[in-house]
């Protein structure tokens, strides 16, 4: 007893190295990480009951659904889930209305301090 249970975070990230490094990176600060190429595979592991605590999703996907949809729909299935956006690409205000209690990241971006505000949101929730 007295040992933290891992937070889980859904990582959705279609650049693979992108997503092994910050995978990488959040296991290292005690996360658990399922990553996904794909806002279809992450609807479908978000509606599948599984462990979460947190989705972590690239703005610009590929697919028919990009980052700022899945965080809506995200929101649907579990209305108090955190989200964090990131982008390179794009701004908050290029996406329009962030879903409410997100935060967004533009790349590139520290991992260290992405660490430090997932490991935040997790506590909170």
């Amino acid at each position: 007893m007295g040992q933290s249970v891992p937070r889980t975070v859904l990582l959705v990230e279609d650049e693979v190295l992108i997503s092994n490094l910050v995978a990488e990176a959040l296991s290292e600060r005690g996360f658990t990480v399922h990553e996904v190429t794909t806002a279809d595979e992450a609807l479908h592991y978000i509606g599948s009951g599984a462990d979460l605590d947190v989705l972590f999703t690239d703005i610009n996907l590929r697919g028919r659904i990009n980052g700022a949809e899945l965080a809506e729909r995200a929101r649907t299935l579990r209305p108090e889930l955190p989200i964090v956006y990131a982008s390179g690409r794009y701004s908050p205000a290029d996406i329009g209305a962030l879903v409410p209690r997100s935060m967004f990241v533009t790349k590139p971006y520290d991992l260290a301090e992405v660490g430090m505000l997932l490991a935040r949101l997790t506590e909170l929730h």
